[in-house]
């Protein structure tokens, strides 16, 4: 796996409630690149649980549907907008994990429109939520002028 390099890190204003490392409430996530998956590592917290110990629907949605923004931005080279996510949580998820794993690929692409997977996994290996995602694109002059965007490369 080789670590992707946020190409925003560093911009001015950049406080992504996901990905940024700037953000103190954040959840500082960072991406891997895996063959044709995004990986993303995290170790949960207890200021994200809802239940006792059990760590919130919507913080896991806020992950498989952040994974999903950077394999756009990796794999396509541009950046897009989340259209749907549909999660599915088949198994709890403790707060005192010791990490969780998030993977997911492209499925499908037509034209702009892009069809994503994801899945979160425990510690044990274990499938807790796994999501299908449909994100928008835009063109690469636009993700340049509007979103900062200038490529987005691995670590050698």
């Amino acid at each position: 796996m080789k670590k992707i390099i946020n190409p925003w890190e560093g911009l001015d204003g950049y406080m992504c409630f996901a990905c940024s490392p700037a953000n103190p409430s954040g959840l500082h996530m960072e991406f891997y690149e895996d063959g044709e998956d995004i990986v993303a590592i995290w170790k949960p917290k207890a200021i994200y649980q809802g239940w006792l110990h059990t760590l919130h629907g919507g913080i896991q949605s806020t992950l498989m549907d952040e994974l999903g923004g950077w394999i756009v931005v990796r794999k396509l080279q541009t950046t897009g907008v989340t259209s749907r996510l549909e999660a599915k949580f088949m198994k709890s998820i403790s707060t005192e994990e010791p990490e969780l794993v998030i993977r997911g690929r492209i499925k499908e692409q037509k034209r702009q429109v892009v069809f994503i997977e994801s899945e979160i996994y425990n510690s044990a290996g274990e499938i807790c939520s796994r999501s299908d995602m449909v994100y928008f694109t835009i063109p690469q002059d636009q993700a340049r002028e509007k979103f900062h965007f200038h490529g987005c490369n691995v670590e050698e």
